[in-house]
């Protein structure tokens, strides 16, 4: 029988390149185990360890604010919060389903609260809600081995006892965004933290925050927590004591009740604030709870704008409280001395046109004290004709207005002080003459702050002497010290005018105390021309057609208060402003300086 050879050579090929592959596949995998196990041991150790434990910061206490006798202003109050941990979630949808669900919150709100934050490390704890209730955190302690996910905690929560009291001062807390976070990675925020973003709170954000904690927990394979491994509990904030006295910052916001308009009150000779009174005010305790895109909106549209800062951020013309200046300007320049008398009728013609007093009868003949308690427009425009807008600029720079007085605050305004260069620069224009006219008796394009015009009081009442006011006690004054370049017998004859406009029946009488040698300036920013405001007349409509203000200090020798009030489409200075002046420094005679003299007795 013959023999049948079957060729296998072929076979014997294919053989040999599959036991290549297939000792290449074992060695690609032994090389990868090789490399998990020796060369990425470190990493992925701590990946293991990273899923057996989880790191929890613990949210620091906040420093307390505290009015100078030592009432507390911002405290803090324990508070439960909800956080998701993402890096422990199984099924995103379902999880906002059911979170959505268990919390009563709007699954929309609560997809965008935390999508806002995807761009962070899994294992940052993203707050969804917080400030919850027994009854909410019973209901989540029950359930909490059905949600590995979400953690409970306490954390101390920013309270504001007394509601809208001081908010512009003391600010409010708002929580981080993930832009803040990206852009100062240098802050260490995490999503959901708060931090200040107004006034004090924002101003000493970083003395107040303190130092936080964390806890560095066991959990098991679903990411539950298991035992606690360690605890390092946070630090406290800074403490800040400020200069305000709380009752008479009540006072004040009783005063400005309904109205529009600001009150500050400052010690001349350490630069304390006493009073920071901004209205209408808002209460800071909503922005803690998170609130609502439409809510923040409601309150940013307010026409009344409540969030405005007017102390430091409320630019207005100062009317006839400029009088201080150009007082000051005139006597030095020698254009005029104390004893100069310009006549009034009622109004004077200049540079062809007419311009009027705010006493239509006219006050007659006037020396510089009586032009300063009438507050004669016509004795001022004369003054004004004699001086150039250059040299009334320097003066008024000289006096702090123009630029910021560098108060512990952020968002101050440097305000307007015009001259020839800056209508050159900023309009393309000359100056004319007849534009000073208007300055002089503080109209036209000059602006200035609440505060600044305190300032500018303040260095009068110390014949010359420059101090920064401030509002946390025992900040170093840098300011002090300085003397404007200005005679102190100069300064001496315009404190003169301002103590007859209060004691001697002048423009500023509704600020007089008996017993309190006040000395004042009553202003009357005009916003409409007289024109219009008596055809609004002849229609029957109301006319509010100035901003009211009066700026003095107590007493006339060594002064300890200077007080300076704004009211917004008050109408005459005297009418309006002087009269809440007059009882700010009754409640300041009232605490202070009767309660001295019983001591001294």
């Amino acid at each position: 029988m013959a023999r049948i050879y079957e060729d296998l050579t072929t076979v014997v090929k294919r053989s040999k390149l599959a036991l290549y592959v297939l000792a290449a596949l074992i060695i690609l995998v032994l090389g990868f185990y090789w490399k998990i196990q020796v060369l990425d041991h470190q990493k992925y150790w701590r990946m293991a360890e990273a899923n057996r434990l989880r790191e929890l910061p613990l949210t620091a206490p906040r420093g307390l604010i505290l009015d100078r006798q030592k009432v507390i202003l911002a405290d803090n109050t324990p508070s439960f919060k909800v956080s998701l941990v993402r890096e422990a979630v199984v099924d995103y949808e379902k999880t906002i389903d059911n979170l959505a669900l268990l919390l009563h919150l709007n699954r929309e709100e609560l997809k965008k609260r935390i999508d806002r934050y995807r761009s962070l490390p899994a294992y940052e704890p993203i707050i969804i809600m917080d400030n919850l209730k027994l009854e909410e955190v019973s209901l989540l302690e029950a359930r909490k081995d059905e949600f590995p996910e979400i953690k409970l905690e306490v954390e101390p929560r920013r309270y504001y006892p007394f509601g809208p009291t001081g908010a512009h001062l003391l600010g409010y807390l708002q929580e981080v965004s993930v832009d803040e976070i990206r852009t100062q990675p240098e802050k260490s925020w995490r999503g959901g933290e708060m931090v200040g973003k107004s006034g004090l709170e924002k101003q000493y954000n970083d003395s107040l925050t303190g130092r936080e904690g964390k806890i560095l927990e066991m959990v098991d394979s679903l990411g539950r927590p298991r035992a606690e491994i360690s605890r390092t509990e946070p630090q406290p904030g800074h403490n800040l004591e400020l200069s305000i006295d709380l009752d008479l910052q009540k006072r004040a916001e009783e005063l400005l009740q309904g109205r529009e308009g600001a009150i500050v009150a400052m010690n001349p000779r350490t630069g304390e604030c006493l009073v920071w009174a901004s209205s209408p005010s808002y209460d800071p305790n909503r922005f803690i709870s998170r609130f609502s895109t439409d809510e923040w909106l409601a309150l940013v549209n307010d026409p009344g704008k409540p969030l405005e800062n007017r102390v430091i951020r409320g630019l207005y013309s100062p009317g006839s409280t400029f009088k201080i200046v150009m007082a000051l300007a005139g006597l030095n320049e020698g254009v005029i001395n104390e004893y100069s008398t310009f006549f009034c009728s009622g109004a004077v013609s200049l540079y062809n046109k007419e311009f009027n007093c705010w006493f239509r009868p006219g006050h007659g003949n006037l020396n510089l004290p009586e032009a300063i308690r009438n507050s004669c427009n016509v004795y001022f425009y004369q003054l004004g004709r004699r001086l150039s807008i250059d040299t009334i600029a320097g003066y008024a720079r000289l006096m702090g207005l123009g630029q910021k007085t560098g108060i512990d605050l952020p968002g101050e305004k440097e305000g307007l002080v015009p001259s020839s260069d800056w209508k050159r620069k900023f309009l393309g224009q000359a100056w004319f003459p007849g534009e000073t006219i208007s300055v002089a008796i503080g109209q036209g394009p000059l602006l200035v702050t609440p505060l600044q015009l305190a300032y500018l009081t303040s260095i009068v009442a110390n014949r010359g002497l420059k101090v920064r006011p401030h509002l946390v006690k025992g900040l170093e004054n840098s300011g002090s010290g300085e003397r404007i370049n200005l005679p102190e017998a100069t300064i001496e004859k315009v404190i003169e005018g301002m103590w007859r406009s209060v004691n001697s029946q002048g423009t500023g009488q509704g600020a007089y105390q008996p017993g309190f040698e006040i000395c004042g300036k009553t202003g009357s920013t005009q916003l409409i021309s007289r024109e219009t405001a008596e055809r609004l007349v002849q229609r029957g409509q109301e006319v509010k057609k100035t901003h009211s203000w009066f700026t003095g200090f107590a007493p006339r020798h060594n002064p300890e208060i200077v007080v300076t009030v704004l009211v917004e489409f008050g109408g005459m200075g005297g009418q309006t402003a002087a009269p809440i002046a007059g009882q700010i420094f009754k409640a300041y005679r009232e605490k202070y300086v009767r309660q001295a003299n019983l001591q001294g007795n």
